[in-house]
């Protein structure tokens, strides 16, 4: 069983897992924007264009701040979930050392190049190198 649990850890936090459930929440919230947008500024756009319907200035501030409404919740919404991100990656990224990586290049002490570490001889200038 525990081993079970550590592997679906393993999946659930995976970047592949986590990239995809941002997807789909984003687009949630955003699915909001869109439904406000068409329900607030383009089918009374329409409809006063073809003498559907007529509106008063009142019904249209009361469009725009529909449409506002949306994109402050749109807003929140990110802002929430890229919080918790934040927090799943570096509880994630605990215990986790950084892997020191070994020394490959140096710098020739006559021309400044940067070289090979096994380099006996500077391919820039030609200068034999002492061992070091």
């Amino acid at each position: 069983m525990k081993k079970f649990i550590e592997e679906f850890k393993a999946f659930a936090l995976r970047g592949n897992v986590m990239d995809m459930a941002v997807g789909v929440i984003i687009g949630g919230a955003f699915s909001g924007i869109v439904t406000s947008l068409t329900d607030n500024f383009i089918n009374p756009i329409l409809n006063v264009i073809t003498g559907h319907a007529r509106y008063s200035w009142s019904d249209i501030a009361g469009f725009g701040s529909a449409f506002l409404s949306a994109v402050i919740n749109f807003i929140i919404m990110a802002f929430i979930l890229f919080c918790l991100i934040k927090i799943i990656n570096k509880i994630t990224s605990m215990g986790h050392k950084e892997e020191v990586k070994e020394k490959t290049t140096k710098t020739c002490p006559f021309c400044q190049s940067e070289i090979s570490i096994k380099a006996t001889r500077c391919p820039h200038c030609t200068s034999e190198l002492a061992d070091e």
